[in-house]
C-alpha cells in the first residue's frame, strides 16, 4: 500500500528498491532489483541508482521498470556500459537537475572503525562507492541515505522525507536510524533495506516504537 506525504506517493517494492509518484503522474525509481519485481510497469520517468552492489544496481530490474524514454541517473563510479539507456552521472557531492528535478549527493558509506565491517576489517562500502539521494519534488525533500553508517556530515542535513536502511550489518541498524531520524527531525520516515535475508532481519516493531516516543511519524510502507 502506498505512502502519501504532500504531493507524494511512496511504495516500498521491497528490500531497498522504492517508487515514488507525483500528483502529475511523473514516477520515479530509486534502486529498484529483480529480486522484490512482480511486474515489469516500464513506467518510470527517471530511475535512479546509488552504487553497484548487485541489490542496487540491476540492468534487468531497470529495464523493467523504465518507460522507453526514461532518464537513468546513475553515480558515476558506476560501470553502465551494460545498460540500453543513455545515463545521466551523479557525481560524489554535488547538484544537478534531472529532468526538473534537483538532486544533491552526498557520499555514503560504513565508518572504517565501526561495527560494519567484514571479516578482514574492511567496511562494507568504503568511502567512494556510494552516494546519498537528496531528491526535491514538488517543493518536497526527500533524503534516500542509500547503504551507510549515520556520519558526521550527516548531522547538517534536513529533509521532509526521510529514508535510511535499518537493517544492519551492511549497513546502520534500527538503533542508529532512529538516532539519525531524531537529530533531523523529518516530516516523515520510510525505512528501507531490512527483513530481505537473514542478517539484515530487525525488530520493525521497536524502530516504530522508538520514533512513536520521540513524536516522529513513521510508517513501514
Amino acid at each position: 500500500m502506498a505512502t502519501e506525504y504532500d504531493s507524494l506517493s511512496f511504495d516500498r517494492l521491497g528490500h531497498a528498491s522504492v517508487r515514488i509518484e507525483t500528483d502529475d503522474s511523473t514516477v520515479i525509481y530509486i534502486d529498484p532489483w529483480s529480486e522484490v519485481l512482480d511486474s515489469e510497469p516500464k513506467d518510470g520517468d527517471i530511475v535512479f541508482v546509488t552504487h553497484d552492489d548487485f541489490d542496487h544496481y540491476d540492468p534487468d530490474a531497470i529495464e523493467a521498470v523504465a518507460a522507453s524514454n526514461s532518464t537513468i541517473a546513475v553515480y558515476d563510479a558506476v560501470d553502465t556500459s551494460d545498460l540500453d539507456f543513455d545515463v545521466v552521472d551523479l557525481p560524489l557531492e554535488g547538484e544537478k537537475t534531472v529532468d526538473g528535478i534537483t538532486v544533491r549527493t552526498i557520499p555514503a558509506y560504513n565508518d572504517p572503525e565501526g561495527e560494519h565491517v567484514d571479516e578482514d576489517g574492511a567496511p562494507f562500502h568504503a568511502e567512494g562507492e556510494v552516494i546519498g539521494l537528496f531528491l526535491t519534488v514538488d517543493n518536497t525533500t526527500v533524503f534516500f541515505t542509500s547503504d551507510t553508517d549515520f556520519l558526521d556530515h550527516h548531522q547538517s542535513v534536513t529533509t521532509d522525507v526521510f529514508i535510511p536502511p535499518i537493517g544492519g550489518h551492511f549497513t546502520m541498524d534500527r538503533r542508529e536510524a532512529a538516532e539519525f531520524a531524531q537529530h533531523i527531525d523529518p516530516g516523515i520516515v520510510l525505512p528501507v533495506h531490512y527483513d530481505t535475508f537473514e542478517p539484515i532481519e530487525t525488530d520493525t516493531d521497536a524502530f516504530v516504537s522508538d520514533l512513536e516516543d520521540a513524536d516522529i511519524r513513521i510508517e513501514l510502507f
